[in-house]
């Protein structure tokens, strides 16, 4: 009786794996070039032997990108979209395929990206996957200012910032002083900002910023020269 029993529970457990929906996108995360055209895969598994109606929907983060319609083939696409997306749809029986087709990817299109697909009478199991999509793009030219006045005793920044780039970028400051001989900063940096403090003369030198991601790098410089208080011109003389 108790092999009995457990032989019920073992197909109990393998029906119970079976009998329902999964969907998978085969990697976690995917990564292409700014402007390629690209295929994310997404396969599923019904406990149904044949498909009557299905749903299938791909969105980015909230945004829903397209909903297509088995088996009359209809595909609704967001407007947002509309020319550069599409679905590569193929059912066989219980099994089935719903690729996205997306051209001419932009940052804008750095997002989750998750697949769902919806069988009447097969709701249990795994319905939906994700997958983060990462557009791949080198740091733009960086700009490099300078905040504050160059002057002794004061306090300045120096900030560098590229308005493009992914993965996100990380900077780094580098000096040099006036004969061109490298030099350590004491200085912390924060996303591209330099600090120094109660600056003089020997403050003065070349400073360059270099923008990175695991894609390229790109850098800008600044030449500082630290000068004395302007002086009060129309003070008398000999007062100053």
């Amino acid at each position: 009786m108790e092999k009995r029993t457990s032989v019920i529970a073992f197909f109990c457990v393998v029906w119970s794996a079976v009998a329902a929906i999964q969907v998978d996108i085969p990697q976690d995360q995917y990564e292409f070039a700014r402007g390629d055209n690209i295929t994310l895969p997404c396969k599923f598994q019904s406990a149904l032997s044949s498909l009557k109606l299905a749903i299938i929907s791909w969105t980015a983060g909230e945004t829903v990108i397209l909903t297509h319609y088995h088996p009359a083939g209809v595909t609704n696409i967001n407007p947002k979209y509309q020319g550069r997306v599409s679905v590569d749809v193929n059912i066989n029986g219980g099994t089935g395929k719903a690729d996205l087709k997306l051209s001419s990817i932009t940052m804008a299109d750095n997002n989750e990206i998750r697949c769902l697909v919806l069988i009447p009478n097969d709701d249990e199991g795994k319905p939906a996957d994700a997958a983060t999509l990462t557009v791949l793009v080198g740091p733009s030219p960086p700009i490099c200012k300078v905040q504050g006045k160059a002057e002794y005793g004061q306090n300045i920044n120096l900030t560098c910032y590229s308005e493009e780039g992914s993965p996100p970028l990380s900077y780094k400051w580098e000096s040099r002083d006036v004969k061109n001989t490298p030099r350590t900063l004491t200085s912390g940096t924060d996303r591209g900002i330099l600090s120094l403090s109660d600056i003089s003369k020997e403050t003065s030198g070349f400073y360059i910023c270099t923008s990175s991601n695991n894609i390229s790098s790109a850098t800008c410089n600044i030449s500082l020269a630290v000068n004395p208080p302007n002086m009060d011109i129309d003070s008398p003389a000999g007062q100053r």
